[in-house]
């Protein structure tokens, strides 16, 4: 069932015995309403300011900034759910722990740098956030023997950034190479050729109001290859991919990988003139993208997928 207006969902995959979660509250349909409007609270700045030396002032330098934070006030409300008191008691208590255990999220938490999703639709735009639940505290009354209680939970995002929720694709052939020459077969008249002009780039259109990181998937055949984004930079591989073989760059804060087939490592083989992987990111606007390397068969291709990323929702 797709979010309605003001509606939250927080979700994750399984991991071995720990189950996953795709949990909606927010609503007065889901029985998990918000009693006052959520809290975003963005991290404080790390200032690297110093001191002039000799002088008054100060010199400013890199600043950092922490995650933001979360809280909302839910209210877990069982009351209509039976008629009696005793009833209602019970599925308060069954609702508050299904809430608990979906915020606990040890499926999620006993893995290294792996982040939940929590999706919202806000004003008409559907977002997602990246992070961890965190606090989870009930407050335990009379009302909850009544069907009722309130729940204050935190949940702690891995930035300070709203990304769409729709990921976009593109999809970018090999550039061929630049020869000349006879072509053959070579039969009668014989016919030459010249180097080729044009390239087979792709246009990419970044919106939201901050730069988008993009997720490279390199396809083989090829050899070499080097995925170019015209004027801001290059990420060039030093290995071969045979067909059917593809090369994963996922430069995402939670991800930070270059996988091969999905497993194997191959970070080491980026040139050392690619950026780092927290500097490949795609400005705003439109940008082109081309992949060089060397393929025999011309049906090497990457796609490009990215989110448009916003400061606030």
């Amino acid at each position: 069932m797709p979010l309605a207006e003001g509606e939250w969902k927080l979700s994750y995959s399984a991991n071995g015995i720990h189950p996953g979660a795709s949990f909606t509250f927010g609503s007065i349909r889901s029985g998990f309403y918000l009693l006052e409007p959520h809290e975003i609270v963005y991290g404080d700045t790390e200032a690297g300011d110093k001191p002039l030396p000799r002088e008054d002032g100060i010199r400013f330098g890199q600043d950092f900034k922490a995650a933001a934070t979360i809280t909302f006030e839910i209210g877990v409300d069982t009351v209509d759910q039976a008629p009696g008191g005793h009833g209602r008691h019970g599925a308060n208590l069954d609702a508050l722990s299904a809430l608990a255990q979906a915020w606990d999220a040890e499926a999620v938490r006993r893995r290294f740098a792996t982040p939940a999703v929590l999706r919202t639709v806000q004003g008409g735009r559907a977002r997602r956030l990246y992070g961890r639940p965190r606090r989870c505290a009930s407050v335990g009354s009379r009302l909850t023997r009544q069907g009722y209680t309130p729940v204050i939970a935190t949940f702690a995002c891995q930035d300070g950034v709203a990304y769409d929720d729709v990921e976009q694709q593109q999809r970018i052939d090999i550039v061929p190479p630049s020869h000349h020459g006879l072509v053959g077969p070579l039969t009668t008249p014989l016919t030459m050729t010249g180097p080729s002009t044009s390239l087979p780039t792709s246009d990419v259109v970044v919106g939201g109001t901050g730069p988008a990181w993009p997720v490279i998937t390199i396809h083989g055949p090829i050899s070499r290859p080097v995925c170019e984004v015209v004027g801001r930079w290059k990420a060039g591989l030093d290995l071969d991919l045979g067909a059917g073989e593809r090369v994963v760059i996922d430069p995402r804060p939670w991800a930070r990988t270059v996988l091969r087939n999905g497993n194997a490592s191959v970070a080491g083989a980026l040139h050392r003139s690619a950026p780092r992987l927290a500097d490949i990111r795609l400005p705003l606007g439109r940008q082109d993208f081309i992949l060089r390397g060397t393929d025999p068969t011309g049906t090497a291709y990457m796609t490009v997928a990215w989110r448009d990323a916003y400061a606030y929702l």
